[in-house]
């Protein structure tokens, strides 16, 4: 629907000939997403609609989150086997609380976070510091306690954000939160502008983000399901973001009828302008990818900044075995036509 090969199509039909030849043997896995359906979550569902996670033995589906949904005490009841996190603050701080899951894959190499502004109003990050800046209570616990202590930001200058633009809208000299692959899209249409984007991770707010989690007893007794789901993952994002996305989009669509066309096209193309899957790491070892560099890299940073205690050892939040193994680069030469 929006971006067809003949090379991708080839590939779809292919993993689902190997899904019916695999469907008498496949084991269920239910994955929980963490909000609604959306474009964000695409690979998912492209790697469940097209055959790519029942080639190699699972019969994924996915249990949409929401507002009153929590998907990690779900996955942790045993109701889910696998749940898409956050960044990896909620990971380190489940090490705080004792909660026995691990990270397995980091889908998005940065968060999608930004401050829009309007057009032109700031020429570099640092100039943000002169303008009223919208910000929710949980960003304000979080990155923004990073911004003070990296920038020099300050308390007095946040006002809430209460998920309503219209003070943005009206103010020239504000900032407001948004997720990249959506409220700029938003402001767009309602304003009829399009804001700048200041995303928090070009300027060192370098957690990963939309990863997958299992629990500890996952882990250890559903290795080979694990890693199908973490391969399956990596080749539904190459070929949503790269190949025919058609059966993607669709399961979307059919599971949330708000995410339009327009909606969708605009998401996937942000996603790859600002590199949010496929970028840093990614390019070199796979969608999917985490170091341990990065991991301490964020975790000393969110110390510094008082958002979380330090001496904890974050080896305990995440696990390296089932990434980097370089999965789905050869799909996306050949759908790029590399």
């Amino acid at each position: 629907m929006l971006r067809t090969t003949l090379s991708a199509a080839a590939l779809a039909v292919t993993a689902a000939v190997a899904a019916q030849s695999a469907s008498a043997q496949t084991t269920p896995w239910r994955f929980g997403s963490n909000w609604l359906p959306q474009t964000e979550h695409g690979g998912y569902y492209q790697a469940m609609a097209d055959g790519t996670y029942a080639a190699c033995g699972l019969d994924v589906s996915i249990t949409p989150g929401g507002p009153q949904v929590n998907g990690r005490a779900l996955m942790l009841a045993g109701k889910l086997d696998a749940y898409m996190g956050g960044n990896m603050l909620f990971a380190f701080n489940g090490i705080v609380q004792d909660i026995p899951f691990r990270v397995v894959a980091a889908t998005f190499q940065k968060e999608p976070q930004v401050i829009m502004t309007h057009p032109g109003v700031a020429k570099a990050f640092t100039d943000l510091k002169d303008l009223t800046l919208l910000i929710g209570d949980n960003g304000y616990q979080t990155y923004y306690q990073w911004m003070i202590s990296g920038f020099g930001f300050t308390p007095e200058q946040r006002r809430p954000y209460t998920f309503n633009s219209a003070p943005f809208l009206a103010d020239k000299n504000t900032g407001q939160q948004g997720y990249v692959t959506s409220e700029p899209f938003a402001i767009e249409k309602e304003a009829g502008f399009k804001p700048d984007l200041w995303l928090l991770a070009d300027y060192g707010f370098d957690t990963y983000s939309t990863t997958i989690e299992v629990t500890q007893n996952t882990l250890e007794t559903r290795r080979e399901d694990v890693q199908c789901f973490v391969d399956g993952s990596a080749l539904g994002w190459y070929t949503f973001l790269y190949g025919d996305n058609t059966l993607g989009v669709k399961a979307i669509q059919e599971a949330n009828p708000d995410m339009t066309d327009d909606r969708i096209a605009y998401a996937i193309e942000t996603m790859k302008e600002f590199g949010i899957v496929d970028s840093g790491e990614a390019l070199e070892v796979g969608i999917g990818a985490m170091t341990d560099a990065r991991m301490h890299s964020f975790y000393d940073k969110m110390v510094a900044a008082g958002v979380i205690e330090g001496g904890l050892d974050i080896s305990q939040s995440y696990t390296l075995d089932f990434v980097n193994k370089g999965v789905g680069l050869e799909l996306k030469k050949k759908l790029l036509g590399e």
